[in-house]
C-alpha cells in the first residue's frame, strides 16, 4: 500500500514537470505579444508574480499580466505559511523571554501582496486568533478562531504599513480592522487575548472606542515614507528620541474602515509602549536590508520608536524564502548581509566592472548600514573597522574610487567619521587619524579638480528645533510625547 502511494506521488510529480515543462516551452508566446502589443490587438490576460516563489501560474509569459486579485489575499497556500510563521515568531519570543509577546509590531509593505500571496497578513490574522472564510477562492470574511483551538493568548498586533498598501490594498487595512474589532469584544480574560486588554487601557485614555481600535498606521494620504531616512541622510538629529519622534510624526495616521489617515498620534504611542518584538517578512534574496533607505527607517525606526518609549524590543524578521521558514536576529540578518556582500571579494569585484554606477552602490548600501546603526545599535566594532579598511584605507581601491566616482568614496568616509563622532564605531586612534589622513587627500581632489558648488566636509549635525517649520509641525507629536512617555 505505502509503495502505490510512493508510485502515485512520483507519477504526479513527473506530470507536474512536464507541465511546466511545457510552458516553459510555450514563452515563445512572448513574441506574439509583442506584435500584437505594438498593434493594438488583444491579449488576453495572465498572473504576474516570481518564479522563485513557486508561481508556476504566471507561465507561459507573453500574456497581458495583472499583478494581484486583491479579493483573493491571503491564499489558502499562503494561509498556510502565515499559521507557521506566527507559530515560530511566538515560540522565538517564548524561548528567549518565557512568556508571551503581549503585541508584535509589523512593517508590513505590498511585495507581501504582489509576491508572496499575503502571507504576512495572515500571520497578522492568526497572531489575532482569526482566519478567513474562502468562497470560490475569494475571501468573504472573518472567523474568530476559539481559544480552545488556538491553544495560546491572542497576540495584539500594531502594523505600519507602507504607502502603496494604504492606496492599493484597501482590503488589508479593513481585514485587520474587522479582525480587531471582533476579537477585541470577546468575553475572554485579559491574559488571554491582550488585544481586548489593550483595547480596554485604550479606550479609558483616549475616549475613542474607533481608536482605541485602530492598529493600521502609515503616513498622511498622498504621503509615503516614515521620515528616519530623511533625519539620518540630512544629519538631523542627535540622540534617539529625534529619531523616534520624527518616525512618529509621519507614522501616526490610523487608517480603519471608518477612518481614512485620521491624525492619532497618542493612539500610536499607546500602542508602541505595549509592542515586545518588531517584524517584517523577508520573502526573496533578490533584495536585500542594504538595498534602500526604507529597510532601516521603517523597520528599524520602528524599533528605535518602541525602544525610546522605555521598552526592549525584539528585532527580527521573517524569512520565508523558501520551504524552510525561520525567524532570524537582525544583527544576524545584518552580519549575513554584510558577509555576502560588502565584504565578499567576488561582490566588490563584480560591482566595480560597472565602474561610476558600482562605487554608487558601495556608497549607498553603506550609508544604509550606518542607518540601521544609528536605529538599532546593532553593527558591530568589527563591520565598520573591515568597512574602512576594504572602502577607504585600501590605497588601490581608494584609487579606483578617484577614477571612477570619487564623491562615493568621499560619503562613505564621511559617514565612518559620523559614526565615530556619534559613537556608534569605537575606532582605535590610530585608524582614526590614518582615516583622517585618507580624507584630506580625498578632500583636496574634490576642491582641486571638481568645477561646481559640490564640496565635502564635516557633517553639521543639526535637530528640528533648529528648524522652525519642522519644530512647529512635530509639536503635537512633542506635546503627546512628553505626556505619555
Amino acid at each position: 500500500m505505502l509503495e502505490v502511494k510512493k508510485d502515485e506521488k512520483v507519477l504526479l510529480a513527473f506530470k507536474r514537470a512536464l507541465e511546466i515543462a511545457n510552458k516553459i516551452k510555450e514563452c515563445v508566446r512572448e513574441y506574439d505579444g509583442f506584435v500584437k502589443s505594438i498593434c493594438g490587438e488583444y491579449i488576453e490576460p495572465g498572473a504576474s508574480g516570481s518564479l522563485t516563489r513557486g508561481k508556476i501560474e504566471i507561465l507561459p509569459t507573453g500574456r497581458n499580466f495583472y499583478a494581484v486579485d486583491p479579493t483573493s489575499l491571503p491564499t489558502e497556500a499562503a494561509w498556510k505559511i502565515g499559521v507557521e510563521t506566527a507559530n515560530k515568531l511566538i515560540e522565538h519570543y517564548l524561548e528567549k523571554h518565557e512568556r508571551y509577546p503581549e503585541s508584535i509590531g509589523e512593517w508590513l509593505w505590498s511585495i507581501d501582496a504582489y509576491k508572496a500571496d499575503g502571507e504576512q497578513i495572515a500571520q497578522i490574522l492568526y497572531l489575532l486568533g482569526v482566519k478567513p472564510v474562502w468562497v470560490n477562492g475569494s475571501v468573504k470574511g472573518l472567523e474568530v478562531i476559539p481559544l480552545e483551538e488556538l491553544n495560546r493568548p491572542r497576540i495584539d498586533v500594531v502594523i505600519r504599513i507602507s504607502g502603496i498598501v494604504r492606496d492599493t490594498l484597501p482590503n488589508y487595512i479593513y481585514l485587520v480592522d474587522e479582525a480587531v474589532s471582533k476579537v477585541a469584544v470577546l468575553d475572554e480574560p485579559p491574559e488571554m487575548n491582550f488585544v481586548r486588554k489593550h483595547y480596554l487601557e485604550h479606550v479609558s485614555k483616549l475616549g475613542d472606542k474607533e481608536l482605541a481600535l485602530s492598529r493600521v498606521y502609515c503616513a498622511p494620504p498622498g504621503a509615503y515614507g516614515s521620515g528616519v531616512n530623511y533625519a539620518v541622510e540630512a544629519s538631523a538629529w542627535q540622540n534617539d528620541e529625534d529619531l523616534a519622534k520624527a518616525w512618529v510624526q509621519w507614522s501616526s495616521y490610523a487608517y480603519t474602515r471608518k477612518h481614512y489617515g485620521k491624525q492619532a498620534v497618542e493612539a500610536l504611542i499607546l500602542n508602541l509602549k505595549t509592542v515586545d518584538a518588531v517584524t517584517r517578512d523577508h520573502i526573496s534574496d533578490e533584495h536585500d536590508i542594504f538595498n534602500c533607505c526604507c529597510y532601516f527607517s521603517y523597520h528599524g525606526g520602528f524599533y528605535n520608536a518602541v525602544k525610546s518609549l522605555g521598552k526592549d524590543p525584539e528585532i527580527v524578521i521573517v524569512d520565508t524564502k523558501d520551504a524552510f521558514a525561520e525567524i532570524r536576529e537582525m544583527k544576524d540578518e545584518i552580519e549575513r548581509i554584510v558577509r555576502a556582500k560588502l565584504l565578499n571579494p567576488i561582490w566588490i569585484s563584480e560591482m566595480k566592472k560597472h565602474g561610476y554606477r558600482g562605487a554608487n552602490e558601495f556608497s549607498k548600501k553603506i550609508l544604509h548600514l550606518y542607518g540601521w546603526s544609528a536605529t538599532t545599535k546593532l553593527v558591530d566594532k568589527w563591520v565598520f573597522d573591515e568597512i574602512a579598511e576594504t572602502y577607504v584605507l585600501d590605497e588601490e581601491m581608494r584609487k579606483w574610487f578617484e577614477e571612477n566616482n570619487v564623491y562615493a568614496v568621499e560619503e562613505i568616509a564621511r559617514r565612518l567619521f559620523e559614526a565615530f563622532e556619534r559613537g556608534l564605531w569605537e575606532a582605535g586612534d590610530d585608524t582614526i587619524e590614518i582615516l583622517r589622513e585618507a580624507y584630506a587627500e580625498l578632500e583636496g581632489i574634490l576642491e582641486d579638480e571638481i568645477v561646481g558648488d559640490v564640496q565635502g566636509g564635516v557633517i553639521d549635525m543639526y535637530t528640528m528645533d533648529e528648524i522652525e517649520n519642522w519644530k512647529k509641525n512635530a509639536g503635537d507629536v512633542e506635546k503627546v510625547w512628553k505626556e505619555l512617555k
